[in-house]
């Protein structure tokens, strides 16, 4: 049987026509039992095959004993039996022709070696029988038009809240929470699937089956962890299409980056900080607050219904009481937005309506303001405002008991030109429901209403892959070349110097030497002040043995130098492999920065800035975008790391050479073109006076594993 896909897939997983419950119990409160009995609860209209080879009927419907014995036209088979029983049921699967199935049961590829080797076993005999398959751990599949296959205890509400949004999750249990903390806020969805162990359908590909759905307007994704970024970018790209979101919350904030490799740059971006990036790559909205993944879609939905990009930074908050819009005020401009002050046009109705337009950012209407011709007024003026970028407004006791006054002139925003964001300081949920249904986006706390602003705002579509300048094209064919000849094979300082120079980024002068006499010399030739550096490709971090010595002046101390390097290395790394010590000429220059490039195994390649030196895994001031970069990106990051503002001229001190900087992070980025090079490190960049360029001074490259 060929697999299926596309259109006949999404019916097939979504709106089957027959579904097979395999392993299914007759006791309806055991696990194996729920699922039919949530079915017929919420109205499934196909046929039920339960299948049990220890009943006949089970809930009022005939069982059977097996697959084989079930009638044809069955869809979806969700597969209640044991881990062991998993791979008879999917070869039946095939030979039946049921295109998909659902694995409920756990003690996969999360439980070891074994667990694992039994899901390969269980995947390649779906490829062989054309089965799709979704899980396993997975508690199923609900969709609100009927087909609600689920063990999910959820589905013991009497009713499902439809509603305009799908759902991936990685945690079946938040499956429960987001329909159950939805409805509280009338908030309904279209379909919500638990991925499970995404042995075959992974997340990207049942988000992108979603997106076909007329009645899904976003997807909202929980995520653990990114698994197949491939699958993912094209459900980004058929998002951007459908003119439809992506908004994800994901795991890991929280978490201290895996150090893959021995860099600096390891521990400072961080899992959690690639995904960040790469979510923002990608086009997808991340948000950090499970409340804001509930109710930041409408947001998102542009006046023609479409996801737009809507950038920007000025947020006008109007308020009908003065300390709710403070707290929301507080939480934007923690959040790094700037609060808009009130325009003229809003001043005059303001002193119109006899209400003081105040002297602060706020626009507070006071209890004289809460009237229905003073905030549609309001609103209409500040949507009308080239000036202002989205707008908050901020409802006090009268949505609870006067909803006529500041609720009822919202109604009728849907569809704003610019994101409109409401929230309410009192619980006051029948007002909260209407503007819900309405369309509007609203939030029960400032934390989420901020930070849902700020993701909107910051969203941008995916980025298209950029095609090489002939310069960068060359200078990638250099750094292969130099792989090819074996260069990596035991990189060391050396090593990463050349691949720096193949890629245009220069560093001081200097020599490798392997005695006194030969570090004497160099200096000689350098000239002074020169710093010595031990080179060895089993030594990563030089400055934590002490393999540094700066502020070198003579020929005698060079000398000294090298003897004491070479001693300290061999007491504290005696296994390592010492190619010599590097004597380098020293140089001075406006700021240092710590350069990086990355290639993450599951998530890809990125590029990393940040203040540098050797306090720069403490103060975890950096910039991070997924490699290559262009220039103009490479100058945002430039613009967003707060330990090079003295490079930007801060206060009037003398600019450096940030141009210079920012096409030393495009350079670097192009190493996402070299699969060898696991990741690169320049620690300290020296920026050099404006004009003067930069100058690596310490260098390193790691391999990637074969």
């Amino acid at each position: 049987m060929q697999a299926v896909s596309g259109e006949a897939l999404r019916r097939a997983l979504f709106a089957p026509r027959a579904v097979a419950l395999v392993g299914a119990s007759a006791n309806p409160d055991k696990t194996t039992g729920r699922p039919l009995r949530y079915l017929l609860r919420h109205g499934y209209a196909g046929q039920i095959h339960p299948v049990n080879p220890n009943r006949s009927e089970i809930g009022g419907l005939r069982a059977y004993p097996d697959l084989l014995a079930v009638p044809d036209g069955v869809d979806h088979a969700f597969l209640m039996c044991g881990r062991d029983e998993v791979l008879p049921a999917i070869e039946a699967c095939g030979a039946r022709g049921i295109p998909c199935a659902t694995i409920l049961a756990g003690g996969f590829a999360e439980t070891g070696p074994e667990g694992a080797a039994l899901q390969a076993r269980v995947a390649a005999a779906a490829r062989r029988a054309g089965v799709r398959l979704l899980g396993p751990n997975s508690i199923g599949v609900i969709d609100t038009a009927g087909f609600a296959c689920s063990a999910n205890a959820v589905l013991e509400a009497e009713r499902l809240l439809p509603g305009r949004y799908g759902v991936v999750s990685q945690s079946g249990s938040m499956i429960g929470g987001l329909v159950s903390q939805g409805a509280a806020r009338g908030i309904g969805f279209s379909t919500l699937v638990s991925i499970g162990n995404e042995i075959d359908l992974t997340l990207g590909e049942v988000a992108g089956l979603m997106l076909r759905d007329d009645r899904c307007d976003a997807v909202l994704l929980f995520l653990e962890a990114i698994k197949d970024r491939a699958t993912l970018a094209d459900c980004a790209a058929r998002a951007q299409d459908a003119g439809k979101a992506l908004i994800a919350y994901k795991l890991g904030r929280s978490q201290v980056g895996r150090d893959l490799a021995a860099t600096h740059t390891g521990a400072l971006a961080g899992d959690d900080r690639i995904a960040d990036a790469v979510l923002h790559h990608l086009g997808i909205a991340r948000v950090t607050m499970f409340d804001s993944l509930i109710e930041s879609a409408p947001l998102f939905r542009g006046p023609d219904g479409r996801c737009r990009p809507s950038p920007g930074r000025r947020v006008a908050i109007v308020s009908t009481t003065g300390g709710g819009g403070a707290v929301l005020a507080d939480c934007l401009g923690a959040l790094g937005l700037d609060l808009a002050p009130a325009p003229a046009a809003v001043r005059s109705l303001m002193r119109q309506a006899g209400i003081s337009d105040g002297s602060g950012r706020l626009i507070d209407l006071t209890l004289a303001g809460t009237h229905p011709a003073v905030v549609q007024g309001v609103i209409a003026a500040l949507m009308a405002d080239a000036a202002i970028d989205a707008v908050a407004m901020v409802i006090g006791s009268s949505a609870e008991y006067r909803p006529d006054m500041a609720v009822a002139p919202l109604l009728s925003w849907q569809g704003a030109p610019k994101p409109l964001a409401v929230y309410t300081v009192p619980a006051a949920a029948a007002s909260q429901r209407h503007l819900v249904e309405a369309g509007l986006a609203v939030f029960r706390s400032p934390e989420a209403c901020a930070e849902s602003l700020r993701a909107r705002l910051a969203w941008r579509p995916p980025a298209t892959d950029r095609a090489l300048a002939p310069s960068e094209d060359a200078a990638a064919a250099r750094v292969a070349a130099m792989i090819a000849s074996g260069a990596l094979s035991s990189p060391d300082e050396a090593v990463a110097r050349s691949v720096l120079d193949a890629l245009g980024i220069a560093g001081p002068p200097g020599e490798i030497v392997t005695s006194a006499a030969a570090a004497a010399a160099a200096f000689d030739r350098l000239g002074g002040p020169v710093a010595a550096k031990i080179v060895s490709p089993d030594i990563a971090h030089k400055t934590d043995i002490g393999g540094v010595v700066l502020g070198i002046d003579t020929p005698a101390a060079a000398a000294e130098a090298h003897d004491r390097l070479t001693d300290l290395a061999r007491k504290a790394h005696p296994e390592a492999r010492l190619r010599g010590v590097l004597v380098q000429r020293m140089e001075t220059g406006v700021a240092e920065a710590i350069l990086g490039f990355r290639r993450d195994p599951a998530l890809g390649p990125v590029v990393l800035l940040g203040t540098g030196g050797v306090l720069a895994e403490l103060f975890e001031d950096t910039a991070l975008r997924v490699a290559p970069v262009d220039l103009p990106t490479a100058r945002e990051m430039v613009a967003g790391v707060r330990g090079l503002a003295r490079a930007r001229g801060y206060r009037g001190a003398p600019p450096g050479d940030t141009e210079a900087l920012a096409r030393a992070v495009v350079a670097l980025s192009l190493l996402a073109h070299c699969p060898a090079i696991a990741e690169a490190e320049i620690n300290p960049l020296l920026v050099r006076p404006e004009g003067q360029g930069v100058s690596a001074l310490d260098a390193l490259v790691v391999a990637a594993q074969p």
